[in-house]
Formats: structure tokens, sequence, C-alpha cells
């Protein structure tokens, strides 16, 4: 992804504040997480378009620490949940508990009542607990005992996911996997990177206690809000609509690919654009937008052929194929 540029005409008032403050949030989260910048960007994308994150890596990379860093940073509520294969859907959602005292059933909410939720490894709970955060996700709200429930606002799904052990897991099906607005990439970090982490450890970091790392809110749900309806206000042409469009229909022709990007898909992609014009400054969305955010909106969208993944073909390879060929609108 790009870097924020300095903040231009366009928004004013309280949408210029929240993007000051969401713009001090890699300062912030740097003090606890080394190196993770595209990823701190994706989820602050998320969050504007009320949308949700897979993130994967291997162990270690410090997937769960960007989460509660962020959520510590944004002063927002954060729950973690362990997948595993005997998790049940009620222990994501919330059940029904019988009080003694006044003889009546009463509604105990699970973790996935908060602002941030941390479901880590989740493909290694069965698809019946996989499916228990559909409706919270798409929704924003949960059913028990047929009554719903609103989820707080705003709310985000973290999901992580380990790349290379497939033992004892639970792929997650195409129509879950498209639930995520991004799927972000957390890779080993460089050489001078790992000297930092492993000198921070040496000199009394803790990862438990990030106040004493020295991370504070710098933003709130209220400069959330106000970003998200100045994002609402960015300008999309016709031809940055249609560019959008000739990207996702190129992954339905690719010969190197048995499912394409779906038309959620190619929403996907143009709401992350919009994010990411506002965030670096910008009232309208231009193609390097939509370049940027084209491999975390589409890589999870797409399915390859066995015998394209066999000749060392990946998924941002194909896009990246495609964003090649594809005229970009002048």
């Amino acid at each position: 992804m790009m870097d924020p540029t300095t903040d231009n005409a366009g928004t004013t008032g309280d949408a210029s504040t929240a993007r000051a403050s969401l713009e001090t949030l890699r300062a912030e989260i740097a003090k606890a997480v080394v190196g993770q910048d595209p990823a701190v960007t994706g989820l602050v994308v998320a969050l504007l378009c009320r949308g949700h994150v897979l993130l994967e890596g291997v162990p270690g990379v410090a997937k769960t620490l960007l989460v509660r860093t962020l959520a510590s940073a944004l002063e927002l509520d954060t729950k973690r949940v362990q997948f595993t294969p005997d998790l049940m859907p009620s222990d994501v959602t919330g059940s029904l508990v019988y009080d003694t005292r006044s003889a009546e059933f009463s509604f105990q909410p699970g973790p996935v009542f908060t602002n941030l939720l941390l479901a880590d490894e989740i493909n290694r709970t069965p698809p019946k607990t996989q499916s228990a955060l559909l409706e919270a996700m798409e929704e924003r709200q949960v059913t028990v005992d047929g009554t719903p429930r609103p989820l707080p606002e705003p709310f985000l799904v973290a999901a992580t996911q380990n790349p290379v052990e497939y033992e004892g897991t639970y792929p997650l099906p195409e129509a879950q996997l498209d639930r995520f607005l991004l799927k972000l990439t957390i890779p080993l970090p460089s050489r001078q990177d790992e000297i930092d982490v492993l000198t921070r450890h040496a000199s009394g970091f803790d990862p438990r206690d990030l106040r004493a790392a020295g991370v504070r809110p710098v933003a709130g749900p209220a400069d959330l809000e106000a970003a998200r309806s100045a994002v609402t206000k960015t300008t999309v042409s016709p031809e940055i609509t249609a560019y959008v469009v000739d990207i996702c229909r190129a992954t339905r022709e690719s010969p190197s690919l048995t499912l394409g990007v779906s038309p959620r898909g190619a929403t996907a992609l143009l709401a992350a654009s919009r994010a990411w014009a506002w965030l670096t400054g910008r009232d309208y969305v231009i193609p390097d937008d939509v370049k940027a955010l084209a491999l975390p909106a589409l890589r999870h969208r797409i399915q390859l052929r066995p015998e394209a993944e066999m000749e060392g073909v990946t998924a941002d390879s194909v896009i990246n194929a495609v964003l090649t060929h594809v005229p970009v609108p002048r």
C-alpha cells in the first residue's frame, strides 16, 4: 500500500481532525508492533468501510498483538477467542442461562459483543462454529432463541489463520471468505525489524502490558464515525467504477482460475479504494487507489486451478497480471 500524503482540500472540520487522529495510529502502534504499517492501514480501512479482516501469517509475527494494540490506540473494547475443534457456536455468540432466583432464562452475551473481535486461528474450528460468525459479520446482530440482538458499533472481526499448518484445520468455504473485506498477509520481519524486536524485549518490553509500553488512545469511536461519514462523500467517477468492474471481470476470464471475483468483491474493492483515497487526503478516487487495494481486497475471493497451483501460480500473481493488462482510465 501507499503511504498517506499530506492533507489536501476536500474535507474540513471534524473529518480533518479525524483523519489527523487516524494518521497518528501508525506511530502509536509502532510503540508495540514493529514494521507492520500495511496491516495497520488495512485494519483502519476495514473499520472505515465497516468490513472485516482476515490476517494470515506464520505464528509469532504479532498478529494478536497488532489487533490488541489497535484497539488500545482507538479506545475500543476488544475480546479474543481461541478457535478450537471443540468450540461451540454459543461459546462465540452467547446463550440463554437459567436464573434460579427469578426462575427465568436470561441472555448471557458471548465474546462477539465487542468492538474488535480477534478470532484466533479461525480455521481450527468446525464449520458449524465458523458459521456462527456469519450473521454477526453480515447483519451485525446475533439471533438467539428467535430474538435478534444488535452488536455494538464499531464492530470488526479480525480473524487469523496459519498458512503453513493444515493438520486438524477446517478451510474456510468461499462463501465465508467472501464476507471478509480484506485479506492481509503478515510477513516475517526484515532483519533490522527483527533486531529491533529483540532489542525491545531485552529492554523489558512486555507485550501483555501495552500501557507500560506507552500505548495511549489517539482516536476514538467519534473520530471513526466522522471519518466514515467523510468516506461516503468521496467522489467516484464513472471511469473509476468501470475500471473496478473491468478488473473483477478479467479475473473471471483468467485461465488460471476456477472462480473469479464476485460482484460483492467488486463492491468491496470500490469501498476500500474510497477509504484509502480519503486517508491519503483526497475527496476523489484515482486508479492508483484501486491498484493499492486490489491485492488485499481480491486475493481471497479467487480460486486457482490445481494445475496452475502446481506450476507455482499464486492468487497475487494472477491479480497483478490482471492489473497489468486492464487498461487504466486517463
